[in-house]
Parts: structure tokens; C-alpha cells; sequence
């Protein structure tokens, strides 16, 4: 029979900031065993108690960890790309304690045998939290339904297709459907694949000059306004995948304002980086969808700072140097971004967008509450997962540096603000920077 952990740690002098409730005070916080045992301003009174472990954390904040809705983990299947270890290294550098797996794996995560694979592999490297969605369509092919009832009994949080949109209309409604039966959320990735042809960046003139064939916005537009019809008809949860344009956003706000349960996410490439960003044929930054204009950049930055976008997911997909070191065209699609998620995310905050209590609830508890997941919050006697950080401390991003296996990020020599010091999962600390 195993000992309980008891084991006391005191974080003294930090500024505590809870997204889900708004608090934000400097203080202290208690951890026992797993779990978060107490906070507050003078938590401590004179002294902490004195059989903790104490951690000063000199001011820095101290938060829920990320809680990160979409992530692309290559095994099994491509573990040379990524496997759930160097993902779930990636992950806890970057400050994330919770992360969904897509389910697009070889083979697909489309039964419970391999879900539960997925778990139990998570569980015995005991590093960040590993969730997986179960595939809304055997195989992702789009045809015939996955057994959702199933999948969601052996644990997926929710149900998409991953990087490819459910593109048959009926099949689409037939999910929606089913889903709306069983209170499942549906996750989209909203592109017309025949629309998306084999184009590789946004149509427009950086298009043109580059000679490179184009994905025209509206693939993206016109997936979303069909899905708002079906969403209507079923009463569906629909969430939309790394939203990308400004009709996109439009969309998205008037079906909130007709009450449909819709909501969506962005990632940092499409607030941070427009379509400049691939000259120079940069296949870092071929990205899906592609990376957009300024106009488009600026309205996904409105759009979080409306609400309207309810979460950022790092959109973290991994490839090897033999996937994009290749002519644009033929490069894949995808880059890192666990553990840039963060950082780049605090722009927002250093541009003054958002506050940093704002930003930090669109990469915490807006995803936990969007999948259920208790997580994302300070809460006492919920689980110990805590990022510290310093908001303002600078580094460059420097892919050949991450612990992914996936060194390809289009922000590859960028300057950002936002370190992460140390991550706390089930209270134990998982991650140190090197001082």
C-alpha cells in the first residue's frame, strides 16, 4: 500500500494570478501532495509553516499552467517526428501542464485500444497532462462516423477530424447530430479542401510574386458558413480550429449572438505573423492554414480582444528537417509551438491588446472549461499545476534549442518577453530553467 505525498511546498512573495476569477495579488501559495492547499495575500503570517519546502519566487507570477487545446503528437505512428516524450518535454518548458492530442496518429485515434495507448503512455512519463480527441470519422476520412458514444467513454474530450475538415455536408450534419445527442463538442478544421487545392500560402500578391499556388480565404470562410447553417439545424457544441481571417471572426460573433454554442480558437502564428513572413520561400512558416494578410492579423487580434476568439492553442505540429527543408512547395505544412506558446501569446500584453490577466484566460481556463477538464485555475484542493514565469524577462526563440524534436518554428530568431522559471504539475516540479 502506498504512502500518501504530504509533502508541503511553500511559493512565498509571488504574484498570484488566477484567470478564472480574476485575482490578482502578490502573496503565497500552498501546496500539499497534489494538490493546492491554500493562497493569499500574507498567506503565511510571520513565518510558513516549518515543515514546507519553501520557493521564493521573488515576484514572479505564478498561474494555472497552459492548458493547451491543440497539439499534433506524432506517436504512434511518426515517433521520428515527435513522440509523446519530447512533446510532453516541449510542453512543461513551455510553461503547458495540460495539452489534447489531435488525433491524426498512424494509426488513427479512431478505437478505444489506441486512446487508451495514448493515456497509459502519458501516465508513465508523468511529465505534462495528456487528453486526446477521438476521431469524428473512421479513419479522418469523412465518410462514416467513428463510435463517439465509445471513444468518449475511454476518455476523448471532444471529436474532430484534425487537420482535414469533414467536408461531405451530410456526414457533417450526421456528427453534429450525434454529437448534439450525447452534449459532445465538435472540433473543425474549417477548409474547403477543393477550394484549398494544392495551394501552399494565402492568395495575394506575395502569392503572385513568389510564383507559389494559393489558398483563397474564402476556403476557410465558406467551410464556416456552411457549418453555422448545420449547427443550426442540430443545436450542435461546434468549435472552430486556428480561425484566421476576419470573416472568419464576423461569422463566428453573429452565430454567438444567435445563441449557437459555437466557439473558437486562434494560434500565435495568426496574431503575430502575417504572410510576409514566408519570403524568401521560408518553409518554416508554411503553415495550415496559410499565414494571412496584415488586415486579417489585425483582425484576429480584435477578435481576442472582443472575446469573440475564446482561446489561443499553439497549433503545435511537429515535422522532421527531411518534411520542410525541401523547395516551398513540397514542404510540409506545420511548425513548434509548445513552447513558444507563452511568450509569443505576451505580446498581446506588451502591445497592451489584452491585460495579462485577460491573455493568460485564453490559454488556462477558457480551453479547461471549453473540454471539461479541471484545470486551468487556482482553486484549493485542485490539482498543483502551476507555471511561474517573468513576463517581461526577453529571450530569442532558437528552434535548434527545443526540446521538441521539431526545431521548425516560424519565429525562428525572434526576440519575445515571457520566460518560464519552473512548472508544477500534481505539485511536483517538472521543469526548471537553468538559472
Amino acid at each position: 500500500m502506498s504512502t500518501p505525498n504530504t509533502m508541503k511546498i511553500a511559493y512565498i512573495d509571488a504574484r498570484i494570478l488566477d484567470p478564472a476569477t480574476g485575482l490578482d495579488i502578490v502573496g503565497d501559495l500552498l501546496t500539499i501532495g497534489e494538490d493546492i492547499a491554500d493562497f493569499g495575500e500574507n498567506l503565511f503570517g510571520s513565518a510558513p509553516p516549518s515543515d514546507a519546502t519553501i520557493i521564493n519566487a521573488k515576484g514572479l507570477c505564478l498561474a494555472p499552467g497552459l492548458v493547451d487545446m491543440r497539439v499534433q503528437v506524432r506517436e504512434p505512428g511518426e515517433e521520428h517526428k515527435e513522440s509523446l516524450r519530447s512533446a510532453a518535454e516541449a510542453a512543461v518548458a513551455g510553461g503547458v501542464t495540460t495539452m489534447v492530442c489531435l488525433p491524426n496518429t498512424q494509426p488513427v485515434l479512431d478505437d478505444q485500444a489506441t486512446l487508451e495507448f495514448v493515456a497509459r503512455r502519458a501516465r508513465l512519463l508523468a511529465l505534462t497532462k495528456v487528453y486526446a480527441y477521438g476521431a469524428a470519422t473512421k479513419g479522418l476520412k469523412g465518410k462514416e462516423l467513428a463510435e463517439l458514444g465509445l471513444l468518449a467513454e475511454a476518455g476523448a474530450v471532444a471529436f474532430t477530424d484534425g487537420t482535414v475538415a469533414i467536408a461531405d455536408t451530410q456526414v457533417m450534419r450526421r456528427v453534429l447530430s450525434y454529437a448534439a445527442t450525447f452534449d459532445l463538442m465538435i472540433v473543425q478544421h474549417p477548409e474547403d479542401a477543393a477550394l484549398a487545392g494544392n495551394g501552399v500560402v494565402t492568395s495575394g500578391e506575395m502569392a503572385t510574386r513568389l510564383g507559389l499556388s494559393s489558398i483563397p480565404r474564402e476556403a476557410e470562410i465558406i467551410m464556416l458558413e456552411r457549418d453555422m447553417r448545420l449547427v443550426e439545424m442540430t443545436g450542435a457544441r461546434y468549435h472552430a480550429a486556428h480561425v484566421s481571417t476576419s470573416e472568419s471572426v464576423e461569422i463566428i460573433a453573429r452565430a454567438k449572438d444567435k445563441g449557437l454554442r459555437v466557439t473558437c480558437d486562434t494560434a500565435p502564428f495568426y496574431f503575430a505573423l502575417n504572410e510576409l513572413t514566408v519570403g524568401e520561400y521560408r518553409t518554416f512558416a508554411k503553415l495550415s492554414p496559410p499565414l494571412r494578410s496584415d488586415e486579417d492579423r489585425q483582425a484576429i487580434v480584435e477578435g481576442l480582444k472582443s472575446g469573440i476568439i475564446d482561446v489561443i492553442a499553439s497549433d503545435h505540429s511537429p515535422q522532421d528537417q527531411d518534411s520542410k527543408r525541401l523547395p516551398f512547395a513540397q514542404a510540409a505544412f506545420g511548425g513548434s509551438g509548445l513552447e513558444t506558446l507563452l511568450a509569443v501569446s505576451l505580446d498581446l500584453v506588451h502591445n497592451e491588446d489584452l491585460s495579462l490577466i485577460e491573455t493568460l484566460k485564453r490559454v488556462t481556463c477558457s480551453p479547461a472549461q471549453l473540454l471539461g477538464l479541471d484545470a486551468g485555475h487556482l482553486r484549493k484542493g485542485s490539482p498543483a499545476d502551476l507555471v511561474l514565469f517573468a513576463p517581461n524577462e526577453g529571450w530569442k526563440v532558437v528552434g535548434d534549442n527545443f526540446k521538441s524534436k521539431s526545431k521548425n518554428t516560424p519565429f525562428d530568431g525572434r526576440p519575445v518577453q515571457g520566460k518560464v522559471f519552473r512548472t508544477i504539475i500534481d505539485g511536483r516540479t517538472v521543469f526548471e530553467a537553468a538559472s
